[in-house]
């Protein structure tokens, strides 16, 4: 760790905005800031410390500690807990993040429904607005855009300036796979011709980021579940059309287009000539387990909650369980293949005991492949963000853009 904080700061002459880290006039700026960005990650990953356990945890020295806390006190992004007796000496003070600290909004545009969340220093949802639907219609849904993330801006009152940016997570192509959804390809190309982050972008002085929706979800689960623990796997995300994301060495993969992990559009089974596959998308969706319910007269929203594995919608789930996991398993042989991974992560907008049900039949799955060559399957693992994920993961970008030691925002140090 560059430990260049023993002498005393220079004077800040900068007139930056509380929710940000200043900069300071030092030919050590750089790393003055990269190291107050340690120290702030260290209690984002550890939770409240000591200056002595801060000290430990990042290598800096205890001056250093305290010329740090000193400026983050200053910037309000710190709180003292507490003070915690020990057998001797003086009470040791426990330092963690203000939540009011700064705040980041993250929208999610979805197939089915858009959310938006208010989500504070600490990475906690402090507001959640959900908005359903069938489809959405962009004559609708950009006006609520601005409508919704102006209302979150407001109920903050004077917080507000402490907003560092808003993440924006939606589908590459919302119109993507329209016949399937019976869309007209009028509908299909107004989504698939819009620049929906340019779109956010004239709503708001605040920056704007913009992810692909799985692979938001991939960085909230990097970031805040299970890929603390996880250096590599694959990311499975179940909701309307099945999504994923892959995290090689605690970063998320890309790719070249940004579409690494784009498991919905992988073929089942080899093509012949003239005939394209199926694609796992139409096996491993919530979709089609919509349309097994509308076919008996039930409602096919009870795929995304808990009426999921009771009756009458039991019986017709339990299908779509079995068909799911095969493909699955068959997207799980084909990545370990070529990726040897830790684990795979299965999260989704469906109900936790669906997704716990569906992993289970995915384990049985894979017992039947032939995994000579191969190491042994992968584990599999629930996930823990649910449908917050994307809008979770988008509301994360800017946070860790402005408070991360890392310039990549999507690497977890």
């Amino acid at each position: 760790m560059l430990d260049t904080d023993a002498s005393p700061p220079a004077v800040d002459n900068a007139a930056a905005s509380p929710a940000l880290l200043r900069q300071r006039g030092s030919n050590h700026v750089g790393l003055r800031q990269f190291n107050e960005r340690v120290v702030l990650q260290a209690l984002r990953t550890h939770g409240s410390l000591a200056k002595a356990e801060m000290a430990r945890v990042t290598g800096l020295t205890a001056q250093t500690i305290g010329l740090i806390t000193a400026r983050l006190d200053e910037d309000q992004l710190l709180r003292r807990e507490a003070p915690v007796r020990g057998r001797v000496g003086q009470p040791s003070v426990p330092i963690g993040l203000n939540p009011d600290g700064a705040f980041a909004i993250g929208i999610k545009i979805g197939r089915r429904s858009a959310d938006w969340l208010l989500v504070d220093f600490t990475g906690h949802v402090r507001e959640r607005i959900v908005l359903d639907y069938a489809f959405p219609d962009i004559d609708v849904l950009l006006p609520a855009i601005r409508t919704h993330l102006n209302q979150l801006l407001d109920g903050l009152g004077p917080l507000r300036s402490r907003v560092v940016g808003v993440g924006v997570a939606a589908p590459f192509q919302l119109g993507g796979w329209h016949r399937m959804l019976g869309l007209t390809e009028a509908q299909s190309e107004a989504w698939n011709n819009i620049d929906l982050a340019e779109q956010v972008q004239q709503m708001t002085e605040l920056p704007v980021s913009f992810a692909k929706d799985t692979s938001a979800a991939c960085v909230a689960e990097l970031l805040q579940g299970r890929g603390r623990d996880i250096p590599s796997f694959l990311y499975l995300f179940m909701d309307t059309f099945v999504g994923g994301g892959l995290v090689i060495n605690s970063h998320l993969h890309r790719g070249l287009h940004g579409n690494a992990g784009a498991v919905a559009s992988l073929p089942l089974s080899p093509a012949q000539p003239g005939q394209a596959p199926a694609q796992l998308i139409s096996q491993a969706s919530l979709w089609e387990l919509e349309q097994r319910f509308r076919e008996h007269g039930l409602d096919p929203m009870a795929a995304y909650d808990k009426r999921v594995l009771q009756a009458p919608w039991l019986e017709h789930s339990r299908g779509w369980i079995a068909r799911a996991a095969a493909g699955l398993a068959h997207c799980i042989v084909s990545a370990t293949a070529f990726l040897d991974l830790d684990a795979v992560v299965v999260d989704g907008a469906a109900a936790p005991e669906l997704l716990q049900a569906l992993c289970e039949s995915a384990r049985h799955a894979l017992a039947d492949y032939n995994w000579e060559g191969l190491h042994q399957p992968p584990r599999l693992e629930l996930g823990t963000m649910g449908s917050d994920a994307r809008a979770l993961g988008g509301a994360l970008l800017p946070l860790h853009a402005c408070f991360a030691p890392d310039t990549d925002i999507f690497l977890k140090t």
